[in-house]
Parts: C-alpha cells; structure tokens; sequence
C-alpha cells in the first residue's frame, strides 16, 4: 500500500474579480498517494491551478481540510508554511522563472540552499539531459533547455511532491515531449508524487491516474489501463 500524502475534503476557494465571486474550487475531495503521476486535466477555468497551488502552499482555501501526512496546511502559519514548501516540495510552472544572470547549474544551485538532502546540481542537470549545456545562461538556452533546467532546479532538493502546472505550455510539441520525458524520468527515479496540471488530453495519457475538473468540480476520476510512455505522446 502506498502512502496517502494529501488527503483532501470539501476543498473551497473563491475568488474577487471587483463585485463578482469567482468559485475556483467548489468542494473538492481526493486522496494522492506516494510515488504516484496524476494528471490534473480540464479545461482553463476549471480550478486545476488553483487546485495545484492549494497542494503546494502557495495559497490558502476558504473552506475545508487539505492535509499533508495528517496535518492540515490550511492551519499553518506562514513560517511553518514556509517550511512546508521548502522542505517537500518542487515546482515546475509554465514559464521557466530562471535567473538570466545565472548559469543553469548556478540556478539549480541556488534552489537547494537549505535543502536537508540535495542532489547535486550536476547530477540534476544529467537527470534532464542537459550535463552538456549547465555552465550556460538562460539566454543561451533554448526554450525546452530552459524548462528542463527549471525542472532540474525543482528536483534538486529531492521533494517528495513535484508539481507541474501546465509544463508544456510555452514550447512547441516535440520540444514539450522531452520536458514530458525529463518529468518522467524525474517521477521514476525520484520516486516523488508527481502532479502534472494539463489541459491536453494527451498529455494525460502518461498518468496513472486522471482526475478532471469542470467548473471547480472533480467531475471524473480514472485509471489509465494502458500508460503511454513521453516519447509516444504526439498532438
């Protein structure tokens, strides 16, 4: 049996744009087990970032219970959610975020400081094919260097949590693949629960499991009978 590390139940959160609420979340219940890929799939709208952004302690809910081994990050503090997030959790966002002043290895570097059991940078890098190109900058990269490198920083500290939201999103198709195939490989490896926000149903078909949101809802969860592996995605 693998560890449950999130447990969530009745999970709201609503937002202000001037007058009007917007409801991101509208109750939403799971469970996400160690070790595991889930794919987040719905269209924009949906609540699948607002959802990832809950898991990862960027934001708080307005309602119900989202908890990490038992304790309910809704309750935190913000130094204790600090901590949370330095400790257990890797991000990988749309846009790379990368220093351009830094070298690849260099922002990798400066992601694990503080870090309890990092790998190294070099060995990162590697993990995500770029051992060849981590003494460049940012702008030397490409567009699909610079998201592996971005993916290389959020392992660097070896989370037990990677999140991934919309990661193919600012790259071409067969660019995106190899950020697919970095993510992979960094979910078998690492053995970390990995979280992919997509709203690309093919994307989704390298998940174990799938849950889709509408309208703030999860309205489907499934198994995938047949995974496909990064490097047989196409669209």
């Amino acid at each position: 049996m693998r560890e449950t590390l999130h447990s969530v139940r009745g999970l709201t959160r609503t937002y202000r744009t001037g007058a009007d609420p917007v409801h991101a979340l509208r109750g939403v219940d799971l469970e996400l087990f160690a070790g595991e890929l889930v794919a987040l799939l719905g269209p924009s709208g949906s609540g699948k970032s607002t959802l990832l952004n809950l898991l990862g302690g960027l934001d708080r809910p307005d309602g119900g219970e989202i908890r990490f081994r038992g304790e309910d990050l809704a309750r935190l503090d913000e130094r204790s959610l600090a901590l949370y997030r330095r400790r257990h959790v890797g991000f990988v966002f749309q846009f790379y975020n990368l220093i351009p002043s830094l070298t690849a290895r260099e922002n990798v570097e400066l992601a694990c400081d503080g870090a309890a059991r990092p790998i190294a940078a070099a060995d990162a890098l590697h993990l995500v094919g770029l051992s060849s190109r981590m003494d460049h900058f940012p702008g030397q990269l490409s567009g699909g260097e610079q998201q592996r490198a971005a993916v290389a920083r959020a392992i660097a500290k070896r989370p037990e949590i990677l999140l991934c939201d919309e990661p193919t999103g600012a790259v071409d198709s067969t660019t995106g693949v190899q950020v697919l195939e970095a993510i992979e490989r960094c979910s078998l490896e690492l053995g970390a629960l990995t979280v992919l926000v997509t709203h690309n149903s093919a994307i989704a078909a390298m998940a174990e499991r799938v849950l889709s949101l509408v309208d703030g809802r999860i309205a489907q969860a499934r198994r995938n009978a047949l995974r496909r592996r990064a490097r047989e995605i196409s669209w």
